[in-house]
């Protein structure tokens, strides 16, 4: 069952790249697309080890949902946070670097929570060991580990659990 599922995230995935790369689309565009999506799904990739940890149910996609916007808000908040900082010197800053705990297990869990880390600005993942991240923080608000793993992770963390594990 799990080669199965991660066969169908990877096509529908590598069709969802197709179709953007290829806007605007037509019918035959579409079928061309699936074809090719298919046939590279089908390629021993090793894709069903990444894809092993996604979970299929409504509670699941409403969390993926849910972690685009929570995402897409922390994105926003740190952009104007830097930017305030920049044009204002007067502002503090105290960086540092901080470490981390996750609960979350999957390698692909934690992989998109040091990219959601690093692409949120202000923040970056220096360094992962197990559950521990290593974070450089550009106002470290809190040394201790389990306040720095709340300020930090803890956002991401609830949503990414939900769906990758």
């Amino acid at each position: 069952m799990t080669r199965i599922k991660a066969f169908f995230l990877t096509s529908v995935l590598l069709l969802v790249i197709w179709l953007l790369l290829t806007a605007p689309f037509s019918v035959p565009e579409l079928i061309a697309g699936a074809v090719v999506a298919v046939v590279v799904a089908l390629l021993p990739t090793g894709a069903h080890r990444i894809f092993a940890s996604v979970r299929l149910t409504p509670k699941a996609f409403g969390a993926a949902v849910a972690y685009l916007f929570v995402f897409l808000a922390e994105l926003v908040k740190a952009n104007l946070d830097v930017a305030f900082r920049v044009l204002n010197p007067a502002l503090p800053i105290k960086p540092g670097i901080v470490r981390v705990r996750t609960r979350l297990q999957s390698p692909l869990a934690r992989t998109l929570l040091a990219n959601s880390i690093t692409l949120t600005p202000g923040t970056i993942t220096v360094e992962t060991r197990g559950d521990e991240f290593f974070i450089h923080w550009i106002q470290v608000r809190d040394e201790d580990v389990e306040g720095a793993t709340r300020e930090i992770v803890s956002k991401f963390e609830r949503y990414l659990e939900v769906f990758l594990g």
